[in-house]
């Protein structure tokens, strides 16, 4: 079977390796891969881990085998719960799996779902509804952390909320908040052709980052945001985000901030007396309740795909996804 492996900074390749034995686990015939922030890392050298290895953690695929206890029919369309947890250390007793101690994430830690096939335990697989197309369902992964983030947080349709960063990420955040009634919800970037879909979606404003504590300041009434979403994971947009939230508000970090040197406005925090959330990763719960909104049409998945390559252009994938034009990036094992 063909198979996406990174062998050195910045270096792929393409190649036929031997299809997995399932064991007693599910075998998965991939369709489609999605090509994240996380896997340029990987490719860059810039996350450590065991070399060659089979990269990605977004998929949907069909099961072509169920496990052993036969709770996913063969023929069902799954997407698969990357994270992989021990089961036994304190975080994984307290329900917190996601968090564990001793886990790590397919793609990065160990072999993951650029390849034909694949297995996984069954009680890792979600189900997908044969409403939801293979381009939506490209998204559904990231759709699951978005949601894990969003339910650290309760907003009321009145409340202003800015989010800063419209990725795939930041522009599902604006999709999940107007379907929660937020009227005030203003789009923060760069590029002009992402806040028109951020306004698509159900911003009531746009702005860049040179705009945005006036457009803040207009929708609030110069009281400032009561939550600010960061999805765009860099130090100036967390400072951003302090700037623009209000006295008592909230921010919801959804980037990965590994670091920054410029420094952040640290006054605001206790100015302010703020409230930060940094959600990690996904629960169960929340995949299945992304695939149900999903299924309910409420959600724009596909436009969010703007690329999709075959596997032998695999290297072409991430070169898009490194690109500004770029949202979602697809590596299509169909084709």
């Amino acid at each position: 079977m063909k198979a996406v492996r990174v062998v050195g900074p910045s270096k792929l390749e393409v190649v036929d390796i031997p299809q997995p034995d399932p064991g007693d686990d599910a075998l998965i015939r991939v369709h489609r891969t999605g090509v994240c922030g996380t896997d340029v890392k990987v490719f860059k050298d810039q996350i450590p881990g065991p070399r060659p290895l089979v990269m990605g953690h977004e998929m949907v695929g069909t099961v072509v085998e169920p496990g052993s206890r036969g709770l996913v029919a063969a023929g069902t369309r799954v997407l698969i719960d990357p994270a992989t947890a021990c089961g036994f250390c304190d975080l994984c007793r307290r329900d917190l799996r996601h968090l564990c101690r001793n886990g790590g994430l397919l793609g990065r830690d160990s072999d993951g779902v650029f390849a034909e096939f694949v297995v996984a335990p069954e009680e890792k697989l979600h189900v997908i509804p044969d409403g939801v197309s293979d381009a939506a369902a490209s998204v559904l992964q990231v759709l699951g952390t978005c949601v894990h983030a969003q339910r650290a947080v309760s907003v009321f349709p009145t409340d202003t909320v800015t989010v800063i960063g419209l990725g795939v990420a930041g522009l599902l955040h604006v999709q999940l908040l107007a379907a929660r009634g937020i009227h005030r919800l203003i789009g923060i970037t760069r590029s002009q052709w992402k806040l028109d879909l951020a306004g698509e979606f159900g911003a009531a404003a746009t702005a860049t980052s040179a705009g945005a504590e006036q457009v803040v300041a207009d929708l609030s009434e110069g009281r400032g945001a009561d939550l600010v979403v960061e999805a765009a994971g860099v130090e100036e947009t967390l400072a951003l985000a302090l700037e623009l939230v209000g006295t008592g508000g909230e921010v919801l970090v959804y980037g990965t901030l590994t670091g920054g040197d410029q420094g952040l406005p640290y006054y605001n925090l206790y100015h302010k007396e703020l409230t930060l959330y940094n959600p990690r990763a996904a629960t169960p719960t929340d995949y299945d309740a992304g695939i149900d909104l999903a299924a309910t049409g409420r959600l724009h998945l596909e436009k969010l795909v703007t690329h999709t390559v075959g596997v032998d252009q695999a290297d072409m994938a991430f070169e898009a996804v490194q690109d500004s034009s770029s949202l979602k990036v697809v590596i299509d094992f169909d084709d």
